[in-house]
């Protein structure tokens, strides 16, 4: 888009062209950070589920002031000759259909779908809640999906779609415990059925290891904060900061950086989280590993709201140790999370490292890990020191990303 929308800026000016932007992001709020970045001034329609159904990006079309495409993959240095100089008639064929399409009714697609036993059905239930229900109807999506692929195991594009809604609720307050870990399962499934699907693709590697990075996905963010602040606008809140995977450049193997740590607890001496006041979740990407590459394993951190639990953020931050056996190359052994704001706070922390298995490795590997972390019960309640101890499985197997 950058290069489209340098090209064309005085076409636009001079009215002869109007762009339109479609994007395949996850995230909506990213796009406007970009968008804000490079001074786009032209609508950019977000669709997260790819309902376009494309398979790579970027795709060019050019449209006539009829609704027909009459080139595509148009290329900017011959753009006028081949479509601004030219006078188009309307030859398509007549419309079936004159009023402008609204909202769909997704629980009028939903009353459809129940009685049609379609997979199709389903999907297009799925599509209008993940779309136009919001937060709140994201179950909903996640159910619909669930449906079309019982009914139809290899809908790709229900598969995918999955990934999204349940990606979209690890997000939200109404996470659940593996939401992400089965976003990632959902959209391996999908590319297993359609390996040819470039979004699909890339939406596992922005989370994944770096060995299989093309590039680092989200390093622009802090630059474009930068130039905003600069020209004196305030830039477009994220409501999930990029961070670990997100930003990572590629690498071509798995290397430990700096001196070997020391475990913080060798011994085993610290009390356990008996109670359970700091819940941990574990995502591996690809959920499927070939022996003798690699994994990027996120570790998710959330004080307990059952328990009203509290980070206490005045003394040693959060640590996670990762014990590496013999063979294996673990490329963070120990890592420590940013402190929250304020003495106490609540917010999800989030922890991820890289690890290479070796190529003899078979069925399921198993990393022996803790973390260490300060929690206070409640608000202004006793304060704790505790460990979590966790075994982080990583399935090993011909299928993998």
């Amino acid at each position: 888009m950058p290069v489209w929308h340098e090209r064309t800026k005085q076409w636009v000016e001079d009215g002869r062209l109007v762009l339109l932007g479609v994007t395949q992001e996850q995230h909506a709020d990213r796009c406007r950070l970009f968008a804000q970045w490079k001074e786009f001034g032209w609508p950019i329609l977000h669709d997260p589920i790819n309902l376009l159904k494309s398979e790579a990006v970027p795709i060019v079309r050019a449209v006539d002031e009829h609704g027909i495409v009459r080139l595509q993959g148009p290329r900017p240095e011959t753009f006028e000759e081949d479509f601004l100089d030219n006078s188009f008639t309307d030859d398509g064929p007549p419309s079936e259909d004159d009023h402008a399409p609204g909202m769909p009714d997704a629980d009028a697609l939903l009353r459809s779908a129940e009685g049609s036993g379609d997979a199709d059905a389903w999907r297009s239930a799925g599509d209008a809640l993940a779309i136009w229900g919001g937060i709140g109807r994201v179950d909903e999506a996640v159910e619909a999906y669930g449906k079309a692929i019982e009914i139809d195991p290899e809908d790709k594009y229900a598969w995918f779609r999955l990934g999204v809604a349940l990606r979209m609720r690890h997000e939200s307050p109404g996470r659940r415990d593996g939401d992400f870990q089965a976003a990632v399962d959902s959209w391996s499934r999908a590319l297993s059925i359609d390996p040819n699907q470039y979004v699909w693709r890339r939406r596992i590697e922005q989370y994944g290891p770096r060995l299989a990075k093309p590039y680092p996905f989200y390093d622009w963010v802090v630059q474009a904060r930068a130039e905003i602040s600069a020209r004196g606008e305030t830039p477009i809140a994220l409501s999930e900061e990029p961070s670990g995977s997100e930003i990572a450049a590629p690498v071509r193997e798995v290397i430990v950086e700096g001196a070997p740590p020391v475990n913080p607890d060798p011994d085993g001496r610290i009390n356990r989280d008996a109670t359970r006041l700091i819940e941990a979740e574990v995502v591996v990407i690809p959920p499927r590993v070939r022996p003798g590459e690699a994994a990027r394993v996120h570790v998710y951190f959330r004080p307990s709201s059952t328990r009203s639990a509290y980070w206490n953020n005045e003394s040693t931050p959060l640590q996670l140790w990762t014990s590496a056996p013999e063979g294996w190359t673990v490329d963070t052994p120990l890592m420590e999370a940013e402190p929250g704001v304020g003495a106490e706070s609540s917010e999800t922390r989030h922890l991820d490292f890289e690890v290479r298995i070796p190529p003899s490795t078979s069925g399921t590997a198993r990393l022996d890990a803790f973390a260490l972390y300060n929690v206070c019960e409640q608000a202004g309640g006793t304060c704790l020191f505790l460990r979590k101890d966790l075994t982080i499985e990583i399935p090993i197997g011909s299928e993998g990303r």
